[in-house]
């Protein structure tokens, strides 16, 4: 099975591609879905982010706003909760992976790079869309200020960098043409894994 990471700044439309892959019936595993399940559900990973990050982090189950703001603006502390929550989740991917039968399958990772895990994947998918629709998105969807926005692009790996390293590009700036970019690549990718 050929192993595809997802990648691209906050805000470019990840989620809304990889939706676009999983429609083609591609097992798609979306690594801050489930992140999130296992700082909710997870034992070991409460205990120890109430030991780095104080009780206040599970104020009546996980106090998601607490986290972003301490994380998204301290580096160390950002660090800190990356070093908890990535090998629970890298475990996971793991156990998921083993479960699926088709010829290629795609993790959604916003920190591919950031995290240095680009050498797991066979090929990376770069999702981009301009700077000014990105922020414009993640307002609306996070019902956050535009300051909170570029904090969080600030700990991002630039989207260029991402777009360079990456083996394709997905523009997501129009659903019709980011679905026709989907189809296409996807068939690519088909090819791919019968010439091996």
């Amino acid at each position: 099975m050929i192993k595809i990471g997802l990648t691209g700044g906050i805000g470019s439309g990840k989620s809304t591609v990889a939706k676009m892959f999983a429609k083609l019936g591609v097992p798609v595993y979306i690594a801050d879905t489930e992140a999130k399940k296992l700082l909710r559900e997870s034992p070991k990973i409460k205990e120890q982010i109430i030991a780095a990050f104080g009780k206040r982090a599970y104020d009546n189950g996980l106090n998601k706003a607490y986290l972003a703001r301490l994380v998204f603006n301290n580096k160390t502390k950002l660090q800190q909760i990356n070093k908890i929550v990535h090998p629970a989740v890298k475990a996971d991917y793991t156990a998921w992976l083993a479960a699926q039968d088709y010829p290629y399958s795609i993790q959604e990772n916003a920190l591919i790079y950031e995290t240095n895990s680009q050498d797991n994947y066979d090929y990376i998918i770069s999702v981009t869309a301009p700077l000014d629709i990105r922020i414009k998105r993640v307002i609306k969807r996070d019902n956050i200020k535009k300051p909170e926005v570029l904090a969080r692009i600030k700990n991002q790996i630039s989207q260029e960098k991402k777009d360079k390293e990456a083996h394709f590009t997905i523009e997501n700036t129009n659903l019709k043409n980011t679905q026709t970019a989907v189809e296409q690549l996807h068939k690519k990718l088909l090819a791919l894994f019968k010439s091996q």
